[in-house]
């Protein structure tokens, strides 16, 4: 098991977690309130971001995600990661990703512009104990909605 406890602060984001995604071996799962794409800006950060994450699916990591609104669905299930909106009334507001089931992030940081550059953010990176399945049960339910 990795041992991890890394404090993610603002635009430190993306620098600290492409390289989480680049070394997942076999699963991603994400919950996010707010996701951008940027296909005109191939060098900013979040679409660096957006892009690890294709290539994590293109090497076979399999990648789920809930989001709360629909508008991106259709890009993220196009680049093989399976997106889907919860059939709920509530919002989804919670921001995390769980990689190899091993390790959590989860913070305030959305991926968007504002999110990894101006706005004040912090997001934790941390292992998570074999014993505590708590995560995985949260994305599963909501995952299954």
């Amino acid at each position: 098991m990795i041992d991890l406890f890394e404090p993610i602060i603002g635009a430190d984001f993306p620098k600290k977690v492409i390289p989480l995604l680049n070394n997942a071996k076999k699963n991603i799962d994400i919950v996010i309130y707010d996701w951008r794409w940027y296909p005109d800006q191939p060098a900013h950060p979040v679409q660096l971001f957006n892009m690890a994450l294709v290539k994590a699916s293109n090497r076979g990591v399999q990648i789920r995600a809930i989001l709360n609104s629909r508008e991106l669905l259709p890009v993220l299930n196009s680049v093989g990661i399976k997106a889907k909106q919860v059939k709920d009334k509530r919002i989804i507001h919670s921001k995390l990703l769980i990689i190899d089931n091993v390790l959590l992030i989860l913070g305030s940081h959305n991926f968007s512009r504002n999110a990894f550059g101006s706005n004040v953010e912090t997001s934790l990176a941390i292992s998570i104990p074999k014993t505590n399945n708590r995560f995985f049960t949260f994305f599963n339910n909501l995952y299954n909605l």
